[in-house]
């Protein structure tokens, strides 16, 4: 009689490892720092963000900001994958010892800086290439913030804000305001590649100059 295969607790896509929630250390730190919002686990919207960088990609060396980060993997493919210089920006300090342990297991470097949208000044973005946020307005009264916080990026030059959602009704505002107001796109993004099956909507503000792709 075969025995049964151990659940896996990790997986691979984009080029990036992720700890499960059933992994070992992943349950080590929930002991200690069980995070207070929705940072309890990874989100697919994140994979989103990815494959779209992977299609348009990123300037050398880029300088990234993921908002709403919780365990911060969006960041992590881009400072992997492209080399970038990451900071992972949330609400929820609890969460950024799994953005740290993923980091580790990446071999990467991210900073983190805990702060609410409203919290990042315009000191805070300028010289940034990209914000990405994956997940990250589930509430109504996270609409207007976030808003605010896209058109901020914009005047300070960011050159291109991502924000992925499966498609919630607080999200959809936010297009709405970003289509109307600051130039924003909506797209549909689709994956299914064997590795990673999901989908949702991308709101993208800016545009990046015409680089290779990874």
């Amino acid at each position: 009689m075969k025995k049964k295969k151990s659940k896996a607790t990790e997986r691979r896509a984009y080029g990036v490892t992720i700890l499960k929630s059933s992994h070992s250390r992943i349950r080590g730190l929930k002991v200690d720092h069980e995070p207070e919002i929705h940072g309890d686990k990874f989100w697919n919207s994140s994979f989103l963000i990815m494959d779209y960088l992977q299609h348009q990609g990123l300037p050398k060396k880029p300088k990234v900001m993921e908002v709403g980060c919780g365990w911060g993997l969006a960041a992590i493919y881009c400072a992997k994958e492209h080399g970038a210089e990451v900071t992972g920006v949330d609400a929820d300090s609890k969460v950024f010892p799994y953005l740290h342990l993923h980091a580790e297991v990446n071999e990467v470097a991210v900073r983190t800086r805990r702060a609410l949208f409203q919290g990042l000044k315009k000191k805070h973005l300028a010289g940034l290439d990209l914000v990405i946020g994956a997940d990250i307005c589930f509430w109504d009264e996270m609409v207007d913030p976030l808003y605010r916080l896209i058109r901020k990026a914009v005047k300070a030059r960011v050159g291109q804000v991502i924000v992925a959602d499966p498609g919630r009704p607080p999200f959809d505002k936010v297009c709405e305001k970003a289509e109307k107001k600051l130039g924003g796109e909506v797209k549909e993004w689709k994956i299914d590649d064997g590795s990673v099956k999901t989908s949702g909507w991308l709101l993208i503000v800016g545009s990046l100059p015409a680089v290779g792709k990874h």
